[in-house]
């Protein structure tokens, strides 16, 4: 089986935001998850086709059931043993699939409906474990699944992460101030333009450079999901990783597939992060890699082009892999990178700025230098929201080529 889920990665994420912006960290963790297992089964019920959901929290010798919902058909067991085969498997793992009922080793032989595959997941550190089991109906894929409770797994260690992890912002904005760059490098017969403005103190957004033997220039754009804290812990854990493995100089797919597992082994990040990264000659060849970013748009003597070959968003999956995209900047031609910041920026009837109105305004403006197209993209998206502070961090970086 492949690892490319079915499901479009950022819809899932805005139907499970949602969720999450529900959660109240002044309440018991139970209950918190008591309250995310209905939710999460109301709304996600039949696009992964589940059949039932329910809840257990480990107790100092076993674990008791909290919370269950759907048809299960049977009675459930009030508590399960810490120490069964099965639950060893979800420690494990984290997010496990068991695909025959029948084999050993199953949520059989915790007497949970053994005629159906069975789903599980667990957040938290012992000794305050929570087990998620899912009951799946017919149809039900392997890479939806996995996809989708792996980035339930991820967002909920996210949410229940001691308050005292969240505690000064302040030091956390002067942290990612200190890692983050302001200013794109110079790169000869190219202007770059780049600005970052964080919804909160600090951002789930980034730009970063690395500069290559003179002639080539590495660039990487980025969006962690939400914003605040969670998403700034990310981005630093996504920038360092990107800098330690360019500066091995190792291949792009395996610096992307590292990176990934390195995230999604993370207890303390946030949900996801896309990423665009790419590597700019002085020739204008361009081979990059686009992990679930939006698009960056390249205006070249042809038409618009978007730059779409990667793979998935980094952090859910354990395994994804990553392919090498290639591109060429002419003379006269502009890259227009972004974040959905920008691109989501609504107007008072609620409509997105969006791709086409950014695509409309670099065409008027091909003539102006990479820093007059930058303040002219943002100045565009704040007056179309009327002012109104950012609801999203907004990210752009502008390449061109001069002629």
């Amino acid at each position: 089986m492949g690892t490319t889920p079915h499901l479009d990665a950022k819809p899932l994420y805005r139907r499970l935001d949602s969720l999450f912006g529900a959660f109240d960290p002044k309440k018991p963790q139970g209950q918190l998850l008591e309250s995310f297992l209905v939710q999460f089964f109301e709304a996600l019920r039949e696009p992964l086709h589940l059949q039932a959901a329910c809840l257990y929290g480990e107790r100092r010798d076993d674990f008791a059931l909290l919370k269950a919902i759907g048809e299960f058909g049977i009675a459930l067991p009030e508590t399960l043993d810490r120490e069964s085969p099965p639950l060893q498997q979800v420690y494990q793992h984290r997010v496990y699939i068991f695909r025959d009922p029948r084999a050993e080793g199953t949520p059989s032989q915790l007497g949970i409906l053994p005629q159906a595959a069975t789903a599980a997941i667990v957040v938290g550190k012992r000794p305050g474990r929570h087990v998620f089991l899912f009951v799946l109906a017919e149809g039900w894929s392997v890479e939806e699944l996995d996809f989708t409770l792996n980035t339930v797994r991820s967002a909920l260690g996210s949410r229940l992460v001691d308050e005292r992890v969240r505690g000064s912002f302040q030091q956390a904005a002067e942290i990612q101030q200190s890692l983050l760059m302001e200013d794109a490098p110079h790169f000869p017969g190219f202007e770059i333009a780049c600005r970052s403005i964080a919804a909160e103190e600090v951002g789930g957004d980034f730009f970063d450079f690395h500069p290559m033997n003179g002639d080539m220039l590495g660039l990487a754009i980025g969006d962690a999901s939400g914003h605040g804290l969670p998403a700034a812990l990310l981005v630093r854990d996504v920038v360092t990783g990107l800098r330690m493995g360019l500066e091995k100089e190792f291949k792009l797919a395996y610096v992307f597939g590292k990176l990934n597992r390195v995230i999604h082994r993370s207890t303390l990040s946030s949900r996801f992060v896309s990423v665009f990264y790419g590597e700019l000659e002085q020739s204008g060849s361009l081979v990059y890699i686009n992990a679930g970013h939006q698009p960056p748009l390249l205006f070249g003597p042809s038409g618009v082009k978007e730059l779409t070959t990667g793979g998935t968003v980094i952090g859910p999956l354990p395994a994804a892999t990553f392919h090498r995209g290639f591109a060429q900047l002419d003379p006269g031609s502009i890259l227009v990178l972004c974040t959905d910041g920008i691109l989501e920026r609504r107007n008072r009837k609620g409509e997105f700025y969006g791709e086409e109105r950014l695509k409309q305004l670099v065409e008027k403006n091909r003539g102006v230098s990479a820093e007059a197209l930058l303040e002219a993209i943002f100045g565009a998206a704040l007056a179309f929201g009327k002012g109104r502070p950012w609801e999203d961090d907004a990210t752009v970086v502008v390449v061109r080529r001069l002629p």
